[in-house]
Order: structure tokens, then C-alpha cells, then sequence
């Protein structure tokens, strides 16, 4: 029986898969109307939705469309791409713990982002494409040294772990032999936030979030069956293989984007497939719902950086490394439990 088919017999289900949608709708325009309307300058609810169509106060008008509404959507398309990334990846490895910030390919991203500032280039483009070299060289690494294990299950997570230190070993070395200016760019990148992230990113992110989402769309049945296993996806007329890589190459394209625009931020690709999967009742990992849950984790998280400690701007990553070791934490001893 398909989750479709249950969720049509099931009323029950529905209405909860109902509710959590509508949840998540209504804490992301919690956390988009909050960051266009607090800060330094405080505005008016009203106020900031006149100046959405350019309407009233110049300086109002300013704040919010050049400002602040970059930063809301960034929120939610960054956050919607490191889910989809860590959704993708923890299908593939068929591990909750198998996400982009414990394999590594978020570090190999920033690596490949250091080296582009490094060589003194920092447009977009540049940035873009070496984030994703920088996280397509991390995956083949750790799925090339995992690989006598069937590059799967602990095996992988511990080599993700070590190829992670490992790189952050050689981006330490990198921003220590960088000039002055150069190692204060990347030290603030290194922390991850969308504090100060130029506007100009917010047509790549978007665009990038439609692309992937198009791609994974046509992707799903096959990572439906995929799920089953590689026998069982094979007997349903999926390639597995075929089906892992195409999975991996969206997911390395996403995570490595992200960490372009904002920086390494932690903690979203590895929890929220998970509290989707949970939230939405399904048996799967829920794919949409996981972007609208990445969403929300890091628009909410943005905004408590930003507010939590004001006027001060705390980085975003270092909310989300703190609820990612909670939630890490529980997930680990959650799993211990079930073993025994």
C-alpha cells in the first residue's frame, strides 16, 4: 500500500499531514514577517508590507526590500536546500546520521569556496562552482574509502567523520596562509550566517531550489523503491545504481550552493528529514516536507541569532550547531536504546 493510498483511507493521517503543512506555513510566515519588521529599526507590520510594493517611507522601503527580504528568502531557500541534501544523502546511505555535515561534503564545499577567495575571486559564479567541486571531491573520497564496506552504514559515518576533520585541518592551513583580509572573510564564512549575505544571491538560490526540485520530482519513484533496498528497487525496474548517484550529484549540488551563499551551517541537512519524517507520519523520508521543514529551522534559528543577544548578531550556524548537538545527542541515544 502506498503512502498515497493510506493517506486517502486513513483520515486520520490526513488531517495530521494537514495540520503539520499548515504548522509550517504558519511558523515560516512567523519567521519571514519577524525578520522584515525587527531589528535596529523597528517597523510597523503594515509598514514593512507597503514597502514590499515600494510604497511609503524611502528609508523604510530600503531596509526591508534591500535588506531584509533578502535575508527572509535566503532563509527559506537555504534552508530548503540543506534539507533536500540531507534528505537525499540519508536516503542513499539508508542512515538517519548520513547527512552533508557529518560526511563532509559541507567541509570539502568550504574548501573549495577558501580556495576561490584565496585566488582573489569572489563572484558568484566562481564561488558557486568551487563549492560544488569542493563537495563532489569530498564525496568520492569518502565514498571511495568506505567502499570495501559496501559504503553504507557505520563504516560511512565514521569515514565521514574523519575525512570531515580532515578538511577542516587543511581549511585551518588555508586561512592561516591567507592575508589578512582573506582570513577575516573566512573566518566570519566559517561560522555560517545570513547576516550581511548580498542580495545578488537570492535569484541563484532560488532558481537552484526549482531546478533541484524538478530533478528530485522526476527522481522519487525510483528513490521510493530505492528505500526497499538495492534487490528490491531492482525488481520494481529501478537502476539503484543509477538512482544512488543521480541522488548524490542533487545533493552535492545543494549542499554546496548553500554553503556558498552562507557559509557551512550545521545541524538542518542531518534533523530535518528526520522531524519531517516524524511530524508527517510517514514511513519514508518525506521530501517536500522536509525543504519546508529545513525552512523553518533556519529562518527561526536566523531570527533568534539575530534577536536572541540584540544589538549583538550572533552567527546562525552557532544556533543550529547547538540545537544539532541536542538533537544529535538524543538520536544517539535514541538508537542505543533500540539496539538493546
Amino acid at each position: 500500500m502506498t503512502a498515497r493510498t493510506l493517506t486517502r483511507l486513513d483520515p486520520t493521517l490526513r488531517r495530521r499531514r494537514a495540520l503539520a503543512w499548515t504548522v509550517a506555513g504558519a511558523l515560516l510566515a512567523v519567521a519571514a514577517f519577524a525578520t522584515l519588521t525587527t531589528g535596529d529599526l523597528a517597523i510597523d507590520l503594515g509598514d514593512a508590507i507597503r514597502a514590499l510594493s515600494g510604497e511609503g517611507d524611502p528609508g523604510i522601503v530600503m531596509v526591508v526590500r534591500e535588506w531584509r527580504l533578502p535575508r527572509a528568502v535566503l532563509g527559506i531557500t537555504v534552508g530548503a536546500m540543506l534539507a533536500l541534501s540531507g534528505a537525499l544523502f540519508q536516503i542513499v546511505t539508508r542512515n538517519p546520521l548520513g547527512s552533508p555535515d557529518i560526511l563532509g561534503m559541507s567541509t570539502g564545499a568550504f574548501t573549495g569556496v577558501l580556495l576561490a577567495m584565496s585566488a582573489g575571486t569572489v563572484s558568484v559564479a566562481t564561488l558557486t562552482g568551487s563549492a560544488v567541486l569542493g563537495g563532489l571531491a569530498a564525496t568520492v573520497a569518502v565514498f571511495a574509502l568506505s567502499s570495501r564496506s559496501g559504503a553504507s552504514g557505520f563504516v560511512l559515518v565514521v569515514t565521514g567523520i574523519g575525512v570531515t576533520a580532515i578538511l577542516a585541518a587543511v581549511n585551518t592551513v588555508i586561512v592561516l596562509r591567507s592575508d589578512d583580509l582573506v582570513a577575516r572573510a573566512a573566518a566570519i564564512w566559517a561560522t555560517g550566517s545570513l547576516n550581511g549575505v548580498d542580495g545578488i544571491w537570492v535569484a541563484p538560490s532560488v532558481i537552484a531550489v526549482l531546478i533541484a526540485g524538478a530533478a528530485i520530482r522526476g527522481l522519487a519513484p525510483a528513490l521510493a523503491a530505492y528505500e526497499f533496498g538495492d534487490d528490491r528497487a531492482a525488481t520494481l525496474g529501478t537502476r539503484p545504481h543509477a538512482t544512488r548517484w543521480g541522488a548524490m550529484a542533487i545533493a552535492v549540488a545543494l549542499v554546496s550552493i548553500a554553503t556558498a551563499i552562507a557559509g557551512p551551517i550545521g545541524f538542518i541537512a542531518l534533523a530535518a528529514p528526520q522531524i519531517a519524517r516524524r511530524a508527517w507520519r510517514t514511513g519514508t523520508i518525506p521530501l517536500a516536507a522536509s525543504a519546508a521543514t529545513g525552512s523553518v529551522l533556519l529562518s527561526l534559528s536566523d531570527l533568534a541569532a539575530s534577536r536572541l543577544l540584540a544589538p549583538t548578531i550572533l552567527p546562525t550556524g552557532l544556533v543550529t550547531v547547538i540545537l544539532g548537538g541536542i538533537y544529535l545527542a538524543w538520536l544517539l541515544s535514541a538508537r542505543e536504546r533500540t539496539t538493546r
